[in-house]
């Protein structure tokens, strides 16, 4: 079976430890034929793991904080000469909420937190674009994917202020995916994960209740770490260039289901 991704190259960001969707990405880009630069944000990267993945996937690794237009100028720069030309795609796994760390409520949000949260998690995947626009970086063709979260149109109290976070991610995603649709072809869409178990999202208060929630909704179960990295690798591909500005759920059939029989169990007499 020929390999999706031969001769195409790749930035990921995000990929902490082994739990990430971002390492699971990054693990299935390097099988299906990718040369991949990773990226993360210096104080993530003193804590994750991050150079075990580079040896494993033959990749560079860049530092960069990624609300910084430096930064990220330096990581397009650098990762066109590391690979040998434009950068074919680009996965933005950025997500943190210091209100959810606190454990504060929504209604009492801590406001810097809060634009912190916009900044890192969302602000960012502009920066990103509008950086890669003004340097050419990305190939004709290429593919921007970030990920999300059902929070952004739904409301979940336990996401507090990422919830608001996620929502202007996806509207970044459909505004500036029309902008470089025109600029270069470039794809930008969001992927609505299931409740995933990484770090990150067993952070979050009340993870384990809704994840068993949402694993007894959905038909196919919840979407694991391995098979959102699958679904990345094909937006990623050629198969897909023209899928763009969409918000993609890949979550076992969660938000089309209104309720299951399983759930509707827990109820009965």
């Amino acid at each position: 079976m020929p390999q999706l991704l031969k001769g195409k190259k790749g930035i990921i960001s995000g990929a902490l430890d082994a739990n990430s969707i971002a390492w699971k990405v990054a693990q299935r880009c390097h099988e299906e034929g990718a040369q991949i630069v990773l990226t993360n944000a210096p104080i993530a990267m003193r804590m994750g793991e991050i150079k075990k993945l580079a040896e494993e996937t033959g990749a560079e690794i860049i530092p960069a904080d990624a609300t910084s237009v430096d930064d990220l100028t330096n990581l397009f720069n650098k990762s066109q000469e590391i690979m040998g030309g434009k950068v074919d795609f680009l996965l933005h796994s950025i997500g943190m909420s210091v209100n959810i760390r606190k454990n504060i409520p929504y209604v009492e949000s801590n406001y810097d937190y809060f634009m912190k949260g916009i900044d890192v998690s969302a602000m960012s995947l502009h920066k990103m674009l509008s950086t890669a626009m003004k340097l050419d970086a990305i190939s004709e063709g290429g593919s921007v994917v970030a990920l999300s979260y059902i929070a952004a149109q739904r409301t979940y109290p336990f996401y507090t202020d990422m919830a608001d976070i996620k929502a202007m991610l996806e509207s970044i995603t459909r505004s500036f995916g029309y902008h470089y649709g025109k600029f270069r072809k470039v794809r930008v869409n969001t992927v609505s994960q299931s409740p995933t178990k990484t770090t990150a999202g067993t952070g979050i208060k009340g993870f384990e209740d809704f994840y068993n929630f949402a694993d007894q909704t959905s038909p196919l179960g919840n979407a694991s770490a391995e098979a959102c990295a699958d679904y990345c690798v094909t937006l990623f591909s050629d198969l897909t260039r023209m899928v763009t500005m969409q918000n993609l759920f890949h979550d076992g059939g969660y938000s089309t289901t209104g309720i299951s029989a399983e759930v509707m169990s827990k109820f009965g007499n």
